[in-house]
C-alpha cells in the first residue's frame, strides 16, 4: 500500500479513537430547534444566521405563531418557544415544569393600510377598537376624518384583517385595545385567540400583510418589518400624552422607559413617554428551567443556554435596528441574564 495512504488511514483512525473516547459533541454536530410567534421571524432569521456563521451551530426556527410555539414547547418536542405574550399566572401553572421568559428585542405593532390616495393616516386609539367593532365601516367616517384634517378620505368600504391563528401580536394588539376602549375591553377583551366582531381573517403576520397589500381599503395589525418588506403605509396612531407617533426605533425604546419585573413578564403598550409609540412590546423566548428533560443531553441545553446569552449580547442586539426592530433596554438585559443564571441541567447551573 502507498505509504502516504497509510499514513492518512492511520489519522483517520486515530481521530475516530479521539472522538469515541471524548463522546462530545462539536458545534456543527448541534442543531437548536424553536417554533412560535411570527413577530419577531425577521429578525430572528438574521440573528440565527449570524449565530451558526460564528459558532457553526445550527438553529431552526418555524414561524407557527406564539400558541403553537408554546404548545410545542408543551408537548417537549422544541428546544425553545417565540412568543410575544408573556404566559399569565395560570399559564405558568399549567406548563409541565418551570419556564422563563428572556427578551430578545423590543418590536412594534403597526396599522397598515391600503389607501392608495391617502399618505400620513392618522388614528387613535377609539377609532381602531371601533374599526374591529364594526362600528366604524367607511374610510370617510366622520371621526376618522377628525383626526385627519386637510385630508380628503374616500368612500371605501373599510376590510379590517385579522389574525386567524394564536398570535402574540393579537395579544400585544387586543391588550393595547382593552387599556384604550372601555367597550373593547368589557365586549371583546385581551387574549392571543379573540372572537372577532368583524373584518377578515388571515394566518400569521406574512399573511395579513400579503391581505392587506392585495386587498384596496384594507388594514390590519402586523409587525412593522412586514409593513415595510412588502412597502405597505402605516399610521401614525396618537399616544397617551396625545401625539401622533410613527413606529421608529426611538419611538419603541421609549416606550420601554418604566420600571420592569425581574422575570421580564410586562407589556408597555399605551405607555404615558411623550415620544413613545403607543403599541410597543417586548418578544420572548420561552425555555424550561431545568433543561434535562424528554431525554434531553447536556450539550444541547449548554448550546440553549449560550444561543440566549448571545442574544443578549452586543452582537445580536447591534442586529435588531437592521430589521427594523429595537435592541433592549439595559434593565431587560440584566434581568434576562440573571434569569439564564437559574437555568439548570439535574440541579446545576448552566450558565458560564
Amino acid at each position: 500500500m502507498n505509504k502516504f495512504l497509510i499514513i492518512i488511514l492511520a489519522l483517520a483512525l486515530t481521530a475516530c479513537g479521539n472522538s469515541k473516547k471524548s463522546g462530545k459533541n462539536t458545534a456543527s454536530d448541534i442543531t437548536l430547534t424553536g417554533a412560535g410567534a411570527t413577530f419577531p421571524l425577521p429578525y430572528y432569521n438574521l440573528a440565527f444566521k449570524t449565530y451558526k456563521d460564528s459558532t457553526g451551530v445550527s438553529v431552526t426556527y418555524g414561524g407557527i405563531g406564539s400558541g403553537g410555539g408554546i404548545r410545542s414547547l408543551k408537548d417537549k418536542i422544541v428546544d425553545f418557544a417565540g412568543s410575544d405574550a408573556f404566559l399569565s399566572a395560570k399559564e405558568m401553572e399549567e406548563m409541565p415544569a418551570p419556564t422563563i421568559h428572556i427578551p430578545t428585542c423590543m418590536g412594534a405593532v403597526v396599522l397598515a393600510y391600503n389607501l392608495p390616495e391617502v399618505k400620513d393616516l392618522r388614528l387613535n386609539g377609539k377609532i381602531i377598537a371601533d374599526i374591529y367593532l364594526g362600528k366604524i365601516n367607511r374610510w370617510n367616517d366622520s371621526q376618522i376624518q377628525a383626526v385627519n384634517p386637510g385630508i380628503t378620505l374616500p368612500d371605501k368600504a373599510i376590510n379590517a384583517v385579522y389574525r386567524s391563528d394564536g398570535s402574540g401580536t393579537t395579544y400585544v394588539f387586543s391588550d393595547y385595545l382593552s387599556k384604550v376602549s372601555q367597550d373593547w375591553n368589557t365586549q371583546v377583551g385581551t387574549g392571543k385567540a379573540l372572537k372577532w366582531p368583524a373584518g377578515i381573517a388571515a394566518k400569521g403576520n406574512p399573511g395579513v400583510a400579503g391581505t392587506i397589500s392585495q386587498t384596496e381599503g384594507a388594514i390590519g395589525y402586523i409587525g412593522s418589518e412586514y409593513a415595510f418588506a412588502l412597502k405597505i403605509p402605516v399610521a401614525l396612531l396618537q399616544n397617551k400624552a396625545g401625539n401622533f407617533i410613527t413606529p421608529s426605533t426611538e419611538s419603541i425604546s421609549a416606550a420601554a422607559q418604566t420600571e420592569l419585573p425581574a422575570d421580564t413578564r410586562t407589556m408597555i403598550t399605551d405607555s404615558p413617554a411623550a415620544d413613545a409609540y403607543p403599541i410597543s412590546c417586548f418578544t420572548w423566548i420561552l425555555i424550561y428551567k431545568e433543561q434535562n428533560y424528554n431525554n434531553r443531553k447536556k450539550e444541547q441545553a449548554e448550546a440553549t443556554v449560550k444561543l440566549l446569552n448571545w442574544m443578549l449580547g452586543d452582537e445580536a442586539q447591534n442586529l435588531t435596528t437592521k430589521v427594523h426592530y429595537s435592541p433592549l433596554p439595559v434593565s431587560a438585559k440584566d434581568n434576562a441574564k440573571l434569569l439564564l443564571q437559574s437555568v439548570t441541567y439535574n440541579g446545576i447551573p448552566l450558565s458560564e
